[in-house]
């Protein structure tokens, strides 16, 4: 900064007596010196402009860029179940909303514990997600030293909505209600098997109510899904099975018989045909949940706008219909709801698996 000059001011002339004197002859070296300070202050300030680069935009976060790429719904069941058909209606309603493609992942096997693994491993970017039944967290760790837990390696996001079940016989056995079927049950030397989506899955879970509702050891034979299971009842391979919906077409052309509901209330879709329960056997009930899962780690922001994304996907009225025909209710749980139903089944059915000394086939 040039420094002011400063000019030996003129001895001031004298005042006479009595009068007040004024000082003037200093104020234009004062000016003087304060225009050279502010015109060096502006000659910094231009020369700090012109160096320091014009400020960029910031660039977008990954959560701000997301969905930025195909989004993968891993399902532990084969194709053609419960489980697959919702995740691909969701699926495709999600895909319509958020802008980018949503690939089905069927990983069957280990009722569901496969599926649960590879969600596990992923990145957790928001990309990768679980369909399942509630089961993979509220039953499998009680049967399967499994080296994923559910309750620790994923977090849940939102519930998919759930179904009744159906206790649904092969159409050449000789019974047409529960009373029926445990006396043929009851004979010397007759065995009867009921087919599952595997060990620990819901449709299992809910046979075994059923089993300890009417005090009769069925013998179980797991299947790697819903699907393989009905078809062999269809066949007459396997004698029953507690049905999660898919049976509605077999049900109403004849292939199979529908002998009751496995809830508490009646089915909408068949008023007449009673539950367990109203035929004698208290005890046997289990609705089926539904739901979306993400890698541990995922942001919660991301998990927030996955949830509020498949609550508007199961409000979707082509979603409505599709669930109504597999006898499903579009029930959308938030996160916080969504948890808690998990922490009621886990204590639910870890006592069911203790009472009944289940254990992997």
């Amino acid at each position: 900064m040039t420094p002011c000059p400063v000019t030996p001011a003129a001895a001031p002339p004298r005042t006479p007596a009595g009068a007040r004197r004024t000082t003037l002859g200093a104020w234009p070296r004062t000016r003087r010196c304060a225009s050279l300070v502010l015109a060096s202050l502006l000659g910094c300030g231009l020369a700090l402009a012109q160096a320091t680069p014009p400020a960029q935009p910031a660039a977008p976060s990954s959560e701000a860029r997301w969905p930025a790429k195909p989004i993968r719904i891993v399902v532990g069941f084969a194709p053609g179940g419960t489980t697959d058909v919702m995740a691909r209606l969701v699926g495709k309603a999600l895909s319509d909303q958020l802008g980018q493609p949503v690939v089905i992942d069927n990983k069957p096997g280990a009722s569901g514990n496969i599926a649960v693994a590879e969600v596990a491993r992923a990145a957790p970017d928001g990309h990768s997600f679980l369909v399942a039944p509630t089961t993979v967290e509220t039953a499998n760790p009680s049967l399967f030293k499994a080296q994923v837990n559910p309750a620790r390696d994923l977090v849940p996001v939102a519930g998919m909505g759930k179904t009744q079940m159906y206790l649904v016989t092969k159409p050449g056995l000789p019974a047409r209600n529960v009373g029926e079927l445990v006396k043929l049950a009851q004979q010397p030397g007759q065995q009867l098997a009921f087919a599952s989506a595997g060990t620990g899955t819901a449709p299992h879970l809910a046979c075994e109510l059923f089993k300890q509702a009417t005090r009769v050891n069925f013998v179980h034979a797991p299947y790697r899904g819903a699907a393989p299971a009905l078809q062999d009842v269809v066949a007459g391979q396997a004698d029953f099975v507690c049905d999660p919906g898919i049976a509605f077409q077999h049900i109403r052309s004849g292939k199979v018989r529908l002998l009751a509901i496995v809830s508490s209330k009646r089915s909408p879709f068949f008023p007449e045909v009673p539950t367990v329960a109203e035929q004698g056997f208290a005890g046997a009930d289990l609705d089926i949940w539904f739901g979306l899962w993400a890698p541990r780690g995922t942001p919660p922001e991301l998990v927030r706008r996955m949830d509020a994304a498949v609550a508007k996907a199961l409000a979707d009225a082509t979603v409505n219909a599709r669930y109504g025909e597999l006898g499903a209710e579009t029930v959308a749980l938030s996160t916080p709801a969504f948890k808690a139903k998990l922490a009621e089944e886990r204590q639910l059915l870890s006592g069911l698996i203790e009472r009944q000394n289940i254990r992997p086939d």
